[in-house]
């Protein structure tokens, strides 16, 4: 396990360099990961994709083992982690593939310092998800009840039916992974969510971009996904059937095939 100190943020990282790399300038995938998951969510893609370059994968502040600390400028916070982690790192160039509020933060970065940014994926993802009255409802409940309040309608958002019917044991330990985030390191996040709008900064990004969505996604839809995909100049969108709001997990092999697909 690896640690850094971020903006005084306390992030675990884990860089897997790829065996025929002679330095960190050589392709490297930034893995952003959802609300209430750790980097685990991209082993299975992490397995199909280390052969194509350098990895990177962190747990963004409030999740898994990365410290519990507020961000007074939302969104902008979690990306300025990531550039900050690059930095360490000595990462000048890097594919980000962001997953949900992983996706936001991805497209800020690509706003925010284009010049690090080779391609970009954006995975089940939106420049705005949700409304205020969305978010604190949900924030609400956890105050009240706990995570494990709301975890079974979050299964229907990230896995299919039949994926919840079929692989019930990996579900019930994706519930444990959810249950088990950090109370107050999720309803930052979803603070840092509901105040965000990055309609502007999607508008402007320049970068050839990637955005791919599960068919039975229940969290951002198809056709809002494809929003994204209209308002990022020369973006293609990429419905994967059958899965739900995480692909990384539900369909790895999907996923990472068009992930080679689009670097090359």
């Amino acid at each position: 396990m690896n640690f850094v100190e971020i903006n005084g943020v306390l992030i675990h990282y884990k860089f897997i360099q790829h065996p025929s790399a002679e330095n960190r300038d050589a392709r490297t995938f930034v893995f952003i990961n959802s609300l209430g998951t750790d980097f685990r969510i991209w082993d299975d893609v992490v397995e199909l994709l280390k052969g194509y370059g350098n990895i990177l994968l962190f747990d963004k502040r409030g999740h898994g083992l990365s410290a519990v600390v507020k961000a007074p400028d939302g969104l902008n916070d979690f990306a300025t982690d990531v550039l900050g982690l690059l930095q360490y790192l000595s990462i000048s160039k890097c594919i980000p593939v962001g997953l949900s509020v992983g996706g936001m933060i991805a497209q800020l970065i690509a706003f925010q310092k284009p010049s690090v940014v080779d391609k970009l994926v954006l995975c089940d993802t939106r420049f705005k998800i949700g409304n205020e009255q969305i978010w604190n409802e949900r924030i609400g409940v956890i105050n009240e009840k706990g995570i494990a309040a709301i975890s079974g309608g979050v299964m229907q958002r990230w896995f299919s039916e039949q994926f919840r019917k079929e692989k019930s044991i990996r579900v019930a330990g994706y519930t444990n992974m959810l249950e088990r985030t950090p109370a107050l390191g999720y309803i930052q996040t979803c603070e840092a969510i509901r105040d965000a709008d990055l309609t502007a900064q999607a508008a402007q990004i320049k970068i050839k971009t990637l955005c791919v969505v599960g068919s039975e996604d229940k969290s951002t839809l198809p056709e809002e996904v494809k929003d994204l995909a209209d308002l990022i100049e020369g973006a293609r969108l990429e419905v994967i059937e059958g899965s739900g709001h995480i692909p990384c997990v539900d369909n790895p092999v999907a996923l990472s095939k068009l992930i080679t697909d689009f670097i090359k």
